[in-house]
């Protein structure tokens, strides 16, 4: 395992901080892992990530593959060569845009699971993805041409990416498919959880700087196919592992909660998907050591920012004349420069710097929050320090 390693610091209940070392440098955790997508995180130079704070970035194994196509990123020199990025990367497996996409839902699943419906897809849309045994095939949301993901496939496809942590190809339900489903998609997982190992050992090289590989623990809902997908794959040769799924969020505790008890503790666990402050208090308080999401770059370009008092629109009349920045004690580029009332007018005018100077705040808000999280677990002052601000948060959120 050269080049790779995680050692857990210091502990407050559940909650814990450690060091992730990669080839391309060390993650100290907690961390927030800001969302490239497409090899860029949306509205950013990659310099300006690196001056908010963030230690690394996740790219898309999907995306990247339909666009530009892993062969160009391997002949780059690999993802962070190839993106101007000095720090580790992360890609996800695919398997999350290639399901959601594939049924309609673009970047989000449906989260209500009320309805029961193994079928699920979007009202209007057609369906783009099929999943069978051996892998998914799907047509391109760019030109409807047919390709197709197994979990060789997705493994050679991160192979030629590069990144410095890849994850297992796993199948993705929604809460709104029945447990039966549920069931049948679990050891579906866990099956090609085993052939990603096998392949991502025959790929790796001496030639090549070590790259992790996370299994993704699903199970939804329940609690006991999420306590045995923990156990199944934390037997297995993973580097560290995905919590991953639909998740319901009044229940995300609990659910991480389930997954970490039963992982194997010196190994990394990253919390796929989510980025809100609570949230990212949750999984944290859960046991979780890394978190990616696009909600803060996604809320910034729509001119929602954060604040410790709350989330509020950029767009109100409230903005239009308060010549003052987002958040007085914010130490970004755009707090320590600009105005409310200057956003306010960029985002009317829809000036793309609008959703530059947004983003750099939101995803420092974020990264930084994340960061004193870090240091409060240190302090063994975690519980009071999460009381404090959700109560502040949501109280202003609330009222905005």
């Amino acid at each position: 395992m050269s080049g790779f390693g995680f050692t857990v610091g210091a502990r407050s209940g559940a909650a814990r901080t450690g060091v992730i070392t990669t080839p391309h440098g060390e993650i100290r955790t907690p961390a927030f892992i800001p969302v490239g997508t497409k090899a860029t995180v949306k509205a950013l130079l990659p310099e300006t990530v690196r001056e908010l704070g963030a230690q690394a970035v996740l790219a898309n194994a999907y995306h990247l593959y339909l666009q530009p196509g892993p062969a160009i990123i391997e002949e780059a020199g690999g993802l962070a060569a190839f993106m101007h990025w000095d720090g580790p990367t992360f890609t996800d497996s695919g398997g999350f845009q290639v399901l959601s996409l594939g049924a309609g839902f673009k970047k989000v699943l449906a989260m209500d699971s009320g309805h029961r419906d193994d079928d699920v897809i979007a009202e209007g849309k057609e369906r783009l993805a099929r999943v069978d045994d051996d892998g998914v095939t799907f047509r391109s949301h760019l030109d409807g041409s047919e390709h197709r993901f197994t979990p060789e496939v997705s493994m050679q496809v991160q192979a030629s990416i590069g990144a410095d942590i890849a994850f297992a190809f796993d199948e993705l339900t929604t809460l709104n498919n029945t447990r039966d489903y549920q069931v049948m998609s679990l050891e579906r997982t866990r099956l090609w959880a085993e052939r990603c190992i096998v392949e991502h050992d025959r790929l790796r090289s001496s030639d090549r700087p070590y790259q992790a590989l996370y299994g993704v623990i699903q199970g939804a809902q329940y609690e006991d196919l999420r306590r045995t997908a923990a156990r199944d794959l934390g037997g297995m040769p993973f580097d560290g592992y995905g919590i991953g799924g639909a998740i319901e969020k009044r229940n995300l505790t609990e659910i991480v909660t389930w997954v970490t008890s039963e992982l194997p503790e010196g190994k990394p666990r990253h919390l796929l998907g989510i980025g809100e402050p609570g949230d990212l208090f949750a999984g944290v308080a859960s046991g979780a050591d890394t978190f990616d999401c696009v909600s803060p770059s996604r809320e910034a370009r729509n001119s929602a920012v954060y604040t410790p008092d709350g989330r509020f629109n950029l767009l109100t009349s409230a903005s239009r004349r308060a010549f003052e920045p987002i958040d007085a004690d914010c130490d970004c580029y755009t707090c320590t420069h600009y105005t409310r009332a200057y956003l306010h007018h960029a985002f009317k005018a829809k000036e793309m710097i609008a959703s530059t100077l947004a983003t750099i705040h939101n995803v420092r808000f974020t990264v930084r929050l994340v960061d004193r999280m870090r240091e409060a677990i240190e302090l063994s002052d975690f519980d009071a320090m999460r009381e404090d601000f959700l109560g502040r948060y949501y109280a202003g959120t609330a009222s905005a």
